[in-house]
């Protein structure tokens, strides 16, 4: 997987060199060779945000720098850093440094400044990460879907989460799987599903979807440990990874009762693989 990181590094620089150009998560995520989804998922596991995050705070740093030590107009500040008005660069400004772009001008102006990112994975030693490799056979899901943008999705799915559960017993599936199916890189469906039979009624609201045969590698985990155990499947797991590659352009989560005399709901992380 040395390729992988040396991919992941030359996404960082691609992204330095494109700030003040349009920057498209295609292109940015085909400089790491991979996918956008698999890309943005990374990213926000390996640095705590998203992909647009990162790029506006280094083009508000950039900008206050350029007004501070140019003559640059704000307009073309703005422009240059792909703001199509002077008020909407204006409040962008104003939430990242605290001040207004005219006050940046000012001498002894207090000003924000986000370095660039070096992302450095160590691949020796380590925390202890149970997980096993299983090849499982297509299944179809049921469940409700509602769009999300990589953006947002932290923030907006816990809420879709607690919105289904605030239906008590009139939720018409259990909610076993969370589900993240890619749709146009940015862009991608989450499910929250069961498994479906085909002689079972398609309960009102909900819909189907297959999900491909794979190899699947499985990480227990709990909901207190889940956002822990992700992050270190994406930065210290992925890296080490031999063997395998990354398939599909979904991952899904597992919700379980608890085992007998255990009060813990039994969580699982499902990673999609292919064999190299």
């Amino acid at each position: 997987m040395q390729g992988w990181i040396e991919g992941f590094m030359a996404s960082m620089a691609y992204i330095e060199r494109n700030l003040a150009d349009t920057l498209e998560i295609d292109q940015i995520a085909g400089t790491a060779a991979l996918s956008p989804f698999y890309y943005q998922r990374i990213f926000g596991a390996l640095t705590g945000m998203t992909v647009g995050e990162y790029i506006r705070a280094r083009r508000m740093t950039l900008a206050a720098q350029e007004l501070a030590g140019t003559n640059e107009k704000v307009i073309d500040v703005a422009m240059k850093y792909g703001y199509d008005s002077p008020d909407s660069f204006a409040k962008a400004f104003q939430r990242f440094h605290g001040i207004t772009p005219s006050q940046a001008r000012e001498k002894g102006a207090s000003l924000r400044s986000f370095a660039p990112l070096h992302i450095k994975i160590a691949l020796e030693g380590g925390s202890m990460l149970d997980y096993r490799i299983v090849e499982k056979a297509p299944f179809t899901v049921v469940g409700v879907k509602r769009p999300f943008h990589s953006d947002t999705s932290y923030q907006e799915i816990p809420k879709f989460w607690d919105e289904w559960l605030a239906q008590g017993e009139k939720r018409p599936i259990m909610g076993t799987f969370g589900v993240c199916i890619d749709m146009n890189g940015k862009d991608f469906d989450y499910w929250i599903a069961d498994l479906y039979f085909p002689w079972e009624d398609i309960p009102e609201g909900c819909e189907t979807r297959v999900i491909p045969g794979s190899c699947w590698a499985q990480f227990p985990c709990t909901i207190k440990t889940l956002q822990d155990t992700n992050t270190k499947i994406w930065s210290e797991w992925l890296p080490a990874l031999q063997g395998y590659s990354l398939a599909g352009e979904y991952d899904i989560e597992v919700y379980l009762p608890p085992e007998e005399g255990s009060p813990d709901m039994r969580v699982y992380i499902w990673v999609p693989l292919k064999k190299d």
